[in-house]
């Protein structure tokens, strides 16, 4: 039954993907969706709190429960996304470079669609509309696979998609949704469907991506975990630190670019920790922190192990270590981080470029908070997801990573000696 019913979906993913889009017709499809959501809010509304009623019931976690509900001002920012989206320039079949060579051959590279993109996510119901309204317009044809949790917020979000499609006359499999919460069909899904799924990403817990990347047996973009650090250099302004890192850690404690370990240079130890740390205990976090830390932080303060630099807490909790310089927090960060979000606090130029260049993370900052780690906040129009891999694409993957490239040659019949 799992296997007719993903085949299935996967031969009418195939037939979208034969059927290439133009640019008007895109944004119109578009258009039409952010007018649907709109017009659908009350709807919308309803589906989700059914979801939220469920969820509650079922004692799902109070931060998956958060990234769940919906209400209009949520609405609003899926339309505002999806606009953006509308406004990007389409990122197919444009001339990336074009050279000629002595041989006589012409050649032009080329973006292209990746192909046939399946989604597994968690939770949050922005990101059915997110993904659905990036991959089209980058012309792959996506195959959403939502938590159970958010079934009803999925389910209608991804049926005004096919809506708008259908009615602009374009094949409404761009955009599939799995109707089922069986988990087979995830497995299924990645041992099973290299024939016509050409890539998946997971969006969700660290749960799910380990299982994503142990069981795939298709390319996988995305991340396991956003264990982020901030590094306050000893040429810090304390007061631009005690901002950024307030921000970074309590704005939204949930996201993967939540910053969850602060690293601060030994010479100013006693001057930041009392600045930042006690801001940070004010408003509800908890902090853990090493030896050096503790003794000089007056504040209220539990004691740090090993195995509290490599936590993803995705809380009001904040593990803190003092360092002894530059090269101190680099090796700490490329040792216990996970590459996504790294940002150092100062006002040395040098120090600044040595740690951009050297951290390993996908995203290294300064003087920034490491919220902005978002497709968004980028310009992107939104994200798929955030991706730690070593090959591209890297970082926040909005609409221009979601194309690959080919060749196309001519020559006036030309033959190789």
């Amino acid at each position: 039954m799992i296997k007719k019913i993903l085949t299935n979906i996967g031969k009418k993913s195939k037939s979208a993907l034969a059927h290439q889009v133009d640019t008007k017709k895109k944004n119109k499809v578009l258009i039409d969706y952010c007018s649907l959501i709109k017009k659908n809010q009350k709807l919308i509304l309803s589906a989700n709190k059914k979801d939220v009623n469920r969820s509650i019931s079922k004692g799902v976690e109070k931060n998956l429960i958060e990234r769940l509900i919906l209400n209009e001002k949520k609405i609003d920012n899926i339309i505002s996304s999806i606009k953006s989206v509308i406004k990007l320039k389409d990122p197919t079949n444009r001339v990336l470079e074009k050279w000629n060579r002595p041989n006589g051959l012409k050649i032009s590279k080329i973006s292209i669609p990746i192909g046939i993109i399946a989604i597994i996510y968690e939770s949050r119901p922005n990101v059915t509309s997110d993904v659905a309204s990036l991959c089209f317009k980058s012309g792959n044809p996506v195959i959403l696979r939502g938590g159970s949790e958010a079934f009803f917020s999925n389910k209608i979000l991804s049926k005004l998609f096919r809506d708008s499609l259908k009615k602009n006359n374009i094949n409404e499999n761009f955009v599939q949704f799995i109707d089922s919460t069986s988990r087979n069909i995830v497995d299924y899904l990645l041992s099973k469907m290299d024939k016509y799924v050409d890539v998946v990403i997971p969006r969700g817990g660290k749960n799910l991506v380990k299982k994503v990347q142990k069981l795939s047996n298709l390319p996988v973009i995305g991340h396991l975990e956003g264990v982020c650090h901030t590094y306050v250099d000893k040429n810090a302004n304390l007061n631009t630190a005690k901002k950024i890192i307030f921000n970074a850690k309590l704005r939204n404690t949930a996201i993967c670019g939540a910053t969850e370990t602060i690293l601060v240079h030994q010479k100013i130890l006693k001057k930041s920790c009392n600045i930042i740390l006690k801001h940070l205990e004010d408003h509800g976090c908890k902090i853990i922190g090493d030896n050096r830390i503790k003794k000089n932080y007056k504040g209220k303060i539990i004691r740090a192990t090993n195995k509290d630099w490599s936590k993803e807490y995705l809380s009001a909790t904040v593990s803190v270590k003092c360092v002894r310089d530059i090269n101190d927090a680099i090796n700490h960060i490329n040792k216990y981080g996970t590459m996504h979000t790294d940002s150092i606090i100062t006002m040395n130029k040098k120090s600044a470029k040595k740690f951009l260049n050297e951290v390993k993370s996908s995203i290294a900052m300064h003087n920034t908070s490491t919220q902005f780690a978002d497709g968004g906040e980028f310009g992107f129009g939104g994200e798929v997801g955030i991706s730690t891999n070593k090959l591209p694409p890297r970082g926040p993957v909005g609409l221009n990573q979601l194309v690959s490239y080919k060749y196309q040659i001519s020559s006036n019949g030309r033959i190789r000696k």
